[in-house]
């Protein structure tokens, strides 16, 4: 056990030798007031489903000025885009006269993904650099302002990909999507402590999934564990934006293209995303400082 211990962590110190001395140059998207991810440590727990609600709720507030807020939503999964189907967004996009894409637009909601750019049934046969190439294409090579917040729909797991994107980008801070099952609470912490090892603010933890009621009898049944992301949340002294029901018309909407939070805004389930969305915006007005707590757990197989 000493021997794989140590092996491990002599790889990770050559990968740090590698990346630590590279001049991290961050990429700047003019027009862009915010930036927040939307993340997981694991896939299969509704993190896009979560982001395009947020993303779609966000749009529907009004600013401190005022007006609605302009919001964006990149979708950054290169290997599994789900954003062209939760907002049925279908094409090719458009091309303005600065050679820029123009991001179509769902719901008040200008959204890019590389399903727009593919067959829907092609997979992205890619290496790292290819996929980090995309990536900057979406962040540089898009018309996005101007926006109040541009959402990140973050590809699963704690890699390359979501470590270039956190350090390369000005995030205001991420939003870790989780069940409550002990198996995805585990990789939700290694998200959240990815989060901080680069200096990210955590703007809260969302319990998806948190339980089922049924709409018959009104009995709630906590199918993938009760609280689970409470805990968690107050182990590593981050907020619980919110528990979203494990409800049968957030699949349906998400099928059809069609959020919930603009389908049928009434539910429990919109409430919740809804509630979500406010405290994030709520959050987004203060500063760096008050966001980021100290880096917590064991975090020490986290090199950037």
């Amino acid at each position: 056990m000493r021997l794989l211990t140590a092996a491990v962590s002599s790889l990770w110190r050559s990968y740090a030798t590698q990346t630590m001395g590279r001049p991290i140059t961050k990429v700047p998207i003019p027009g862009v007031d915010h930036i927040i991810a939307v993340a997981s440590g694991k896939g299969g727990v509704g993190k896009s489903t979560t982001a395009v609600n947020i993303a779609v709720a966000l749009a529907g507030l009004n600013s401190s000025e005022g007006p609605r807020l302009k919001v964006g939503l990149l979708d950054a999964d290169v290997y599994g885009p789900s954003i062209p189907q939760l907002m049925n967004l279908h094409g090719r996009p458009t091309t303005g006269k600065d050679r820029k894409m123009m991001p179509p637009e769902s719901w008040g909601v200008k959204c890019m993904s590389m399903g727009f750019l593919m067959e829907e049934d092609a997979p992205a046969v890619w290496r790292g650099p290819m996929v980090m190439s995309a990536l900057d294409s979406f962040m540089t090579k898009v018309s996005w302002a101007p926006l109040d917040i541009l959402v990140i729909d973050m590809p699963p797991g704690t890699g390359d990909a979501q470590i270039s994107i956190g350090q390369r980008l000005t995030l205001s801070g991420a939003v870790i999507v989780s069940t409550p099952q002990d198996v995805a609470l585990i990789d939700a912490r290694r998200g959240a402590n990815m989060f901080r090892k680069i200096k990210v603010p955590l703007l809260g933890i969302v319990e998806n999934m948190s339980h089922y009621q049924c709409p018959a009898c009104g009995h709630r049944e906590h199918i993938f564990g009760h609280e689970g992301a409470l805990r968690t949340a107050e182990t590593m002294k981050m907020d619980v934006l919110g528990q979203v029901p494990l409800q049968l018309a957030i699949r349906e909407t998400s099928d059809a293209g069609t959020p919930i939070v603009a389908h049928q805004p009434d539910s429990p389930a919109a409430q919740a995303y809804q509630h979500i969305s406010s405290l994030i915006y709520e959050k987004l007005q203060r500063t760096p400082t008050q966001l980021q707590p100290p880096l917590l757990g064991h975090a020490s197989g986290i090199v950037v």
